[in-house]
């Protein structure tokens, strides 16, 4: 499998998109007047303790207070999830919030979700600051490994190799990421350092710095996908912009020199992300409808609470009976769902409703489909069996917005909705506001202000019903067409 990453660079915006095998995979977005905050190290300080929710609001100088519950403060063994990569280390119950926070207390905090829709930013108070091959956990001694990291003789080797060096650097707790895999002991030593650095640069500020001062800023977008993304099947990485590719050659150079030769500066005519045909695939990946190459289709809604996945055979009619058309366009959709969770960055709660299937094995083989394709997936999934309604239940870790709310906003026209009244319906409204406006208030004319397309049908299907209205409240009513007005607004206004 070959993959590559592209870095694309404008004054405002830094995107990197990962293409595996000619396909867009991922999109990371970072604009300059909205910087994710993830990872972010804080001294903030607690606004409001709530003891019914076992949870404070925190003031660390962003937009919102950010949200702290007492299950990210209290823990023996702190755990932390990179990219996926989970130490199974245990959260014991919390205490109860009173005994923990008080108001107006200094507390050093650090971001590990950031603002999302009317959400304020969520906190923990155990500290994870991540490097090239390890996350260093401040306030433990625990030293866990990556279960990507599957050779036993490895994963013994690593432990060894950070134990003792851990012991020379404050005997703090490290988990060490796949990337690990293969190291030499010298560059986990390197690591170690810089990371050791880091924290106590953190500590310092944390003495020496104000309430709601930033103490620790993770890197800027290009530097965090090399440090995060790139592994042994990433080819090259391109780069647009001389500026941004001799920060990342300086970044290379300095923790990770083997990979020098894989940053490249791309210098072509037409821009990297229409030379991949990124561009396309983003704005595909704000529709709704995913075709497959079957001929069939997922229909993908997000909402508040989860998104939902529909799969449809669509055009597709198979070569030989109905279970097998069945069994294979959801075998397709396991694949394309997998990768549209990626490419949509979409988490929290996701319920696929797969074709019907008789067939136990065919249940089994989709399921285990869908699995494999997420192995890839940087964010953590789980994935449950068949509902008897014959629904797949999963859930994917989301650290930052989906990239349809990154890029859209809701329609001012249905607010989201999806859909407007119609005229015949807006009609109908204004009538009664007229009536009611009659009703309440004394004006010898009326003057309604609409869009074009309601006022065209009153004006022209309504005109009777416009002259009876007009003779059993005994006043004149007058039309006006604004093309500011979407379908569903209109003013009446007495005159």
């Amino acid at each position: 499998m070959s993959e590559e990453i592209l870095v694309n660079v404008t004054p405002r915006e830094t995107r990197v998109a990962v293409i595996e095998n000619g396909m867009l995979q991922e999109l990371h977005i970072e604009r300059g007047w909205r910087r994710g905050v993830v990872g972010n190290i804080y001294k903030g300080k607690v606004q409001r303790v709530m003891p019914g929710m076992q949870a404070a609001f925190v003031e660390v100088g962003l937009d919102r207070a950010a949200f702290l519950h007492a299950n990210d403060i209290v823990r023996s063994s702190p755990g932390a999830v990179v990219e996926g990569e989970e130490a199974p280390l245990p959260t014991p119950p919390a205490a109860p919030i009173m005994d923990l926070l008080r108001d107006g207390q200094d507390i050093v905090v650090q971001v590990v979700k950031d603002p999302i829709g009317s959400k304020g930013a969520r906190l923990t108070t155990q500290i994870s600051i991540p490097s090239r091959y390890l996350v260093l956990l401040p306030q433990s001694k625990v030293i866990g490994v990556s279960a990507r990291i599957e050779d036993e003789a490895e994963r013994h080797r690593l432990k060894q190799v950070v134990t003792e060096l851990a012991g020379l650097h404050g005997g703090h707790g490290y988990i060490i990421r796949t990337n690990a895999e293969g190291q030499p002991a010298e560059a986990l030593a390197e690591d170690i350092a810089y990371l050791s650095r880091v924290w106590n640069v953190v500590e310092r500020r944390g003495r020496e710095s104000p309430s709601c001062s930033i103490l620790y800023e993770d890197l800027s977008l290009p530097l965090r996908a090399v440090r995060d993304l790139i592994r042994k099947d990433v080819e090259k990485v391109k780069v647009d912009s001389k500026e941004t590719h001799e920060r990342l050659q300086a970044f290379v150079a300095k923790y990770m020199p083997v990979l020098a030769e894989r940053i490249e500066l791309y210098s072509g005519e037409r821009p990297i992300f229409d030379l991949y045909g990124v561009e396309d695939e983003i704005g595909r990946a704000l529709d709704k409808q995913v075709p497959l190459k079957s001929g069939g289709y997922l229909v993908i809604d997000q909402t508040e609470a989860m998104t939902t996945v529909d799969v449809n055979t669509g055009s597709f009619l198979g070569q030989r009976n109905l279970e097998e058309t069945v069994y294979r366009t959801n075998l397709e959709a396991a694949q394309a769902v997998a990768r549209q969770l990626r490419l949509r960055n979409l988490g929290g709660i996701i319920i696929i409703d797969f074709i019907d299937m008789d067939d136990p094995e065919h249940r089994r083989q989709v399921l285990r489909t869908l699995e494999k394709s997420l192995a890839k997936d940087h964010a953590k999934t789980t994935v449950y069996e068949f509902s008897p309604l014959g629904l797949v239940e999963m859930t994917r870790k989301r650290t930052v917005e989906s990239l349809a709310r990154q890029l859209s906003e809701p329609c001012p026209e249905c607010s989201g909705r999806g859909s407007i009244k119609t005229t015949e319906t807006v009609t109908y409204e204004i009538f009664r506001e007229i009536t009611r406006a009659v009703r309440q208030f004394e004006a010898a004319r009326l003057l309604v202000i609409a869009s074009p397309k309601v006022v065209a049908r009153i004006t022209d299907e309504e005109s009777t019903a416009v002259a009876e209205l007009e003779e059993f409240l005994g006043k004149s009513i007058r039309f006006q067409a604004d093309e500011q007005y979407l379908q569903e607004q209109f003013d009446v206004v007495l005159l």
